[in-house]
């Protein structure tokens, strides 16, 4: 079976369940984490129709989990995010407002100069998506053509006082809970992530949807999974044109990884 289909997902989601996972929102696990926890966690970077797919399906098989949104036209939509949330799925801000300071800001400004229209723009979008519904936590988005880090922004503000409650990069103990994530269309994608990376005792390396459901009894008692919607379809069409671009991002970001070692060596 082709992987990063919908059906392909759901075989993967029926198997943790078979597992005796508990299926919690990030923010149920910030608050009462379960013995044997699943963090399904859905970064929304494109292609919203596909996320509110995803939402239905776990919903039908009786499950929730967090659906993180940019606030571009590739990914809010009022109806998408109303819908999802009605659900009972948890719905939080995907932000990259150090990536927009730098893009409305002149040339010359410095990064010190960045941070406080960041924390500006950040308060801006919190609470255009909190006119939609509650938004209790916050997750990074990558930002891989910019040279900011968006999580930068924390060095200089607290979004606690937002009455934001976590931000899994910041908030989650990845030695205690494994982290996969399909950043570059595959599992074990450390070599083409920019920043969707974390370092965990874990010592994974699952290639394939396939793996993890064969190694199903292998895994820890907590997960945190982070999907991109845009790559999970049926349609032939749409999921051949996501494998070629991917392959394509993937080199670029190859390279711009072994450039930003070099740099910190």
């Amino acid at each position: 079976m082709p992987d990063f289909t919908v059906k392909q997902y759901e075989i993967l989601l029926t198997a943790l369940q078979q597992a005796d996972y508990t299926f919690q929102t990030f923010s149920e696990f910030l608050q009462r984490p379960a013995e044997r926890s699943i963090i399904l966690r859905y970064d929304v970077d494109d292609k919203k129709e596909n996320s509110l797919l995803l939402a239905k399906l776990q919903h039908k098989i009786g499950i929730k989990g967090s659906y993180y949104f940019r606030v571009v036209p590739q990914s809010m939509d009022r109806k998408v995010i109303e819908q999802i949330s009605t659900m009972g799925h948890e719905i939080g801000y995907h932000y990259e407002d150090m990536d927009f300071a730098r893009r409305q800001s002149p040339s010359h400004v410095t990064e010190n100069e960045l941070y406080p229209r960041a924390w500006e723009l950040f308060r801006k979008h919190l609470s255009q998506l909190r006119e939609i519904c509650p938004i209790n936590t916050i997750s990074m988005h990558g930002s891989p053509r910019s040279r900011y880090d968006n999580k930068a922004l924390w060095q200089k503000y607290d979004f606690r006082e937002l009455g934001i409650i976590g931000e899994p990069y910041l908030d989650v103990n990845f030695n205690e809970v494994a982290y996969f994530t399909d950043t570059g269309r595959r599992w074990n994608g450390h070599d083409v992530s920019i920043r969707d990376k974390v370092a965990d005792g874990f010592n994974f390396n699952f290639r394939t949807t396939q793996q993890i459901i064969e190694n199903i009894n292998r895994l820890p008692d907590k997960i945190m999974f982070t999907f991109h919607p845009q790559r999970w379809t049926d349609r032939p069409l749409p999921w051949l044109r996501e494998l070629i671009m991917q392959n394509i991002k993937n080199v670029v970001k190859g390279v711009l990884v072994k450039r930003n070692w070099n740099e910190e060596a």
